[in-house]
């Protein structure tokens, strides 16, 4: 079991802590408000609207961004980046990345659904980073996700059908707010019924390294993580709900590498596998 915790880096006083960590394994999200400066929301319209160039399927993040572009100077501020490196690690590849634009009063909400076809893997994800360059009011819609949904085995769209999930939010945030999503989080772009254009800008990242113990472990110990890991959310259901914490401990066992952690016994109870001893 690894027992070394992040040694300093240059971004090493914005990594996560570990309580933040796990309230992102609970939530299967990590909101930043107000994170960009506002300099940089000002370009952002223009550089959206002109559209950023496409890059192959894994490119490495600093050859799919150069070094002084707009998306390099977004990935590249220190909490933004400390928390990708806290999620992915260093030097992630690029999955893809679009530009979002929602029409004022024009179309219809985006069916909620999941960025994976079904991903069984307990070890590994990828992180969404959802940029928004303005204030996103609720007139405006916003995008809407299901807290705790991102360890459900779904198929991408097999959730469209579900038109309101007790415990769902609708985001509303200021300008330069950057919320980082795992790939499986249940989401929707909903319909924009106010008068302005909402934009939002995504960037799928895949990790290269094993993501195990990247963030500040400083504070592993803290009684707040098993806290934020037991969470639980309106739409659970009383039986299945209980299989969303058994997938969390799954999770954070593979982060920290610690196969002993768990939550009320039940991953332990699954593991189980006794052996015959001594019969004298």
């Amino acid at each position: 079991m690894p027992t070394s915790t992040c040694t300093s880096t240059s971004i090493s006083t914005e990594l996560l802590s570990s309580v933040r960590m796990a309230r992102f394994v609970a939530y299967g999200s990590l909101r930043l408000d107000a994170v960009v400066p506002q300099e940089m929301n000002d370009r952002a319209i223009e550089v959206l609207d002109e559209g950023i160039p496409e890059v192959p399927f894994g490119t490495p993040a600093e050859e799919a961004f150069p070094e002084g572009s707009f998306a390099r100077r977004l990935i590249e501020l220190p909490p933004v980046e400390g928390a990708l490196r806290s999620l992915v690690g260093p030097a992630p590849t690029v999955d893809h990345h679009a530009v979002h634009i929602r029409e004022p009063r024009e179309g219809n909400a985006q069916p909620l659904h999941g960025d994976a076809i079904i991903d069984v893997r307990p070890d590994a994800f990828d992180v969404q980073l959802m940029y928004y360059p303005h204030e996103v009011t609720a007139e405006m819609g916003g995008t809407l996700s299901v807290p705790g949904s991102h360890l459900r085995r779904t198929n991408e769209s097999d959730t469209g059908r579900y038109q309101n999930l007790r415990g769902q939010t609708r985001l509303t945030c200021p300008a330069g707010t950057v919320v980082l999503l795992h790939h499986g989080l249940w989401h929707g772009g909903r319909r924009n019924d106010s008068a302005t254009r909402r934009y939002m800008f995504k960037i799928r990242f895949n990790p290269t390294v094993p993501q195990v113990r990247l963030w500040d472990t400083g504070d592993l110990a803290d009684p707040a993580v098993a806290e934020e890991l037991s969470t639980t959310f309106p739409w659970y259901e009383h039986a299945t709900g209980r299989l969303e914490i058994h997938n969390r401990v799954r999770l954070w066992r593979a982060l920290t590498g610690d196969d002993s952690f768990d939550i009320d016994y039940w991953a332990t109870r699954v593991d189980n596998r006794p052996t015959l001893g001594s019969t004298s």
